[in-house]
Order: C-alpha cells, then sequence, then structure tokens
C-alpha cells in the first residue's frame, strides 16, 4: 500500500474546517490592513533560497528539499516566502514608481527537511506577508501590529511581542566582531554547529537550540548596547508606537531570529512569553542581494499547524459546522429528479443541501439525516409535488409545515 511521506499528512474532516476558519479570519484582516493577496510558485532556482535565505542558515544548510530537476537546472521547493515574494517584486520591477508602499500577504505551502515534531512537519503551510518600500518606524509598528492582532483576533489572548534591534549595517558589524571576541575563547565549549557558525556568521550562536541554556549564550554581548544613534532612537520609537497601539511587548536581547537577511527590528510572537508562534523583521538589503535596486522591505510569517495547536491547547472555541440546512429524501424516478434540480436551486441560494446519490432507501436516507445533522428534511412524494408543494419538517422539533415548491428559500430564509 501507498502511503504518505513521513512529516505529511492529509487535511479533511474538522482539521480541515479548523483551517479554513483561520484562513477567513487572516484574509479579512489583511484587507482591512489593504494587503493584496499573493502566490509564488511551489519551486524556484535553489540559488534565490541559497543567496536570499543565507548559505550560513540551519535552513538551507540542513533543510531544503533540492533537486536537479531533468533540464539539469538546480531546484528547490520553496522553504519560506520571502525570499519568493522580493524575486516577484525584482522580477515585474515593482520598485519603478513607488509611490506607495508594496503591501502583500500569502497563504502557502512550505517545505523543509527535519524532524517532524508536534507543530512542526516537513511540509506545512504558512501565512505571511511583507512591505515593500517604506523605511520607516510605522511600517515597522504596523506589521508588529497585523502580526500581534491576527493572533488576538484567533482567540489568542495571551500572545506578546518578543522584540529586538539588531542595528544598521555599522551597528551590526560592531556587534559581529563582540561576539568574535567574546566567543573565540569558549569556541570548544560549544556544539559543532556553533564551531561552524563562529567562522562564518556569528550571530547565529545565539539562535542554537543546543547550547540555548548554557551561560555562555545567556553571558554574550547584547545587540543593544552596539547601536548606533541613529539605530537606537529608531529602536526607541518603535517602542513609543508600539505603546501608543496598547501592544505588548518585551525586549529581549537574545532574540536575533534564524534568517541572515534581517536588520534593525526582529520580532516574535510568543504566547505565555515562551511559546513562540511566528516571527519577522526588516530586511532592508536583501533585494539587493537577489539583484534588484536598493529597496527597504520588511515583514513577518507564521505556522498553521502551531497556530492551530496553540488555539486547542487554549481552549478556543473554533467554530466548526458540523450542520446542513436541509436533506431532499426522494424514491421514484420523478422525485429524485425533483430532488437534484431543487438541491441545485437551494445551493444557488446559499444553503447546504444533501439528497441521496446511493440509491438508498427512504430508511437509509433517514440515518443519513441524522448522521448530517440535518436541520430540515423534505420527504417528497409524487402527490404532493403534482401539487407543486412539499412538507418541510423541522428536525429538532418535528413540526411540520406545507410550503409551495416556489416558496421554499423564502420559508428557509425565516426560519434558519
Amino acid at each position: 500500500m501507498i502511503t504518505k511521506q513521513k512529516g505529511t499528512y492529509d487535511i479533511y474532516g474538522d482539521l480541515a474546517k479548523k483551517r479554513m476558519y483561520v484562513n477567513d479570519v487572516l484574509n479579512a484582516l489583511c484587507e482591512k490592513f489593504n494587503y493584496g493577496y499573493i502566490e509564488t510558485p511551489v519551486f524556484e532556482a535553489s540559488e534565490l533560497f541559497h543567496r536570499g535565505v543565507g548559505e550560513t542558515t540551519d535552513m538551507v544548510q540542513k533543510e531544503t528539499y533540492d533537486f536537479v530537476d531533468r533540464g539539469e537546472r538546480n531546484i528547490t521547493l520553496r522553504p519560506e516566502g520571502t525570499a519568493g515574494v522580493v524575486r516577484w517584486f525584482i522580477e515585474n520591477k515593482l520598485y519603478g514608481n513607488l509611490t506607495d508602499a508594496v503591501k502583500v500577504y500569502y497563504n502557502m505551502k512550505m517545505y523543509r527537511y527535519e524532524r517532524p515534531q508536534s507543530g512542526r512537519n516537513r511540509e506545512f503551510t504558512q501565512w505571511g506577508f511583507e512591505v515593500f518600500g517604506p523605511d520607516t518606524v510605522e511600517s515597522d509598528a504596523e506589521v508588529v501590529s497585523l502580526a500581534y492582532n491576527a493572533y488576538r483576533l484567533l482567540g489568542l489572548d495571551d500572545v506578546k511581542i518578543q522584540l529586538n534591534s539588531l542595528g544598521d549595517t555599522e551597528s551590526r558589524m560592531k556587534y559581529r566582531e563582540a561576539l568574535i571576541n567574546y566567543f573565540e575563547p569558549y569556541i570548544n565549549d560549544l556544539c559543532e554547529d556553533c564551531q561552524e557558525r563562529f567562522k562564518k556568521n556569528p550571530l547565529r550562536i545565539l539562535d542554537c537550540k543546543v547550547d540555548a541554556g548554557s551561560d555562555i549564550i545567556k553571558n554574550a554581548p547584547k545587540t543593544i548596547d552596539y547601536l548606533n544613534e541613529e539605530s537606537k532612537k529608531r529602536f526607541e520609537r518603535l517602542q513609543e508606537l508600539l505603546d501608543l497601539m496598547d501592544i505588548p511587548y518585551e525586549v529581549n536581547t537574545n532574540l536575533v531570529r534564524g534568517l541572515d537577511y534581517y536588520n534593525h527590528m526582529v520580532f516574535e510572537v510568543t504566547l505565555r512569553d515562551s511559546y513562540a508562534l511566528g516571527g519577522g523583521g526588516r530586511y532592508n538589503g536583501l533585494i539587493e542581494t537577489l539583484d534588484g535596486p536598493s529597496t527597504p522591505g520588511v515583514g513577518f510569517a507564521m505556522g498553521y499547524d502551531r497556530t492551530i495547536l496553540a488555539m486547542e491547547e487554549e481552549g478556543v472555541n473554533i467554530p466548526i459546522n458540523n450542520k446542513i440546512d436541509l436533506y431532499l429524501l426522494a424514491v421514484s424516478e420523478s422525485e429524485r429528479e425533483t430532488a437534484q434540480y431543487l438541491a441545485q436551486d437551494l445551493r444557488l441560494n446559499g444553503f447546504i443541501v444533501e439528497t441521496d446519490l446511493m440509491n438508498k432507501g427512504l430508511k437509509g436516507q433517514f440515518k443519513s439525516v441524522d448522521r448530517f445533522n440535518s436541520k430540515f428534511l423534505i420527504v417528497l412524494n409524487d402527490e404532493d409535488l403534482q401539487k407543486n408543494e412539499v412538507v418541510l419538517k423541522d428536525n429538532a422539533t418535528k413540526e411540520e409545515t406545507r410550503v409551495n415548491i416556489n416558496n421554499i428559500v423564502e420559508f428557509l430564509d425565516t426560519h434558519m
């Protein structure tokens, strides 16, 4: 028997309905913030992610699905959303007349080869958004606001922003030098990955999962101490705006995020101060890295799996509609014919309608009425149909009402 691949899963039933609910909430919120929807290809040239995400990241070094296609091109399945959206921005020359910010959001499948665990799979859906053009604190604040309010609207009240600044290029270089000087005496006490990171990108040591609790990491220099005056003022202004919008946050100087392209603001949304749900930040140099003109950018992303898991753990009531409005029961050929066109008409008028497609008898169809938890039912019979009438029955109260076949929509509108 052929089975699904490790780290993947089928989406159906209640899980599918939960994801559709989350999707509807997030899409509606993005519309309120005036973000347009985008969807990029599921596979891209490997170079896009290797250059964009960063050669020194765990994602590129250990987690990407890379392959050579039949045209001998190096291809990678999409591991994250930002690089592909940046490629779209550059390829379509949207930088040419930036009178307003370009604001887009996505909801796409991603692929990372990592050990499957709760809330983390090899194939997963990620929701995220990007803003291109402005290099303002106001745009940083809007991105944080959209991310924070997404979780609040999904019913997660105990969420907070973990906030840090990596500063501009000058600040980041000074900080990098300080980390090298600090970690050099301890490098042999760190894991093998960190020893490799020390040579290529020492900031990544702070994001290590193996040595995260060690005193070496805890006592490392803080980014905030190496911000130049301009970067420091920018970070302070961001905090002022978040205070103004009543968005709870905590300055976390150990937060650097796992990707190489960030500068200035980086942030994560956490539940109960510890459980990371999603994150993002500013990436002013990424578009240049991918051969575009100098254009500021900022964004955020979160995974559906971890978000829904958090909602369930927090006892959030996720609306799931397991009821239908009406079941049409029919036995004779003419009754079944009527059921077909009547079901179509009612469905197109907005009602959830089911009818038998398995040629069951009335007894079997009544069992289906109960399984589908139908609010109303109609037992079609030829005698009533000759009078252009049907008998509508409320499945809960058992009350029956004789209705003209042309007035069923009006009846259901007033009784649903």
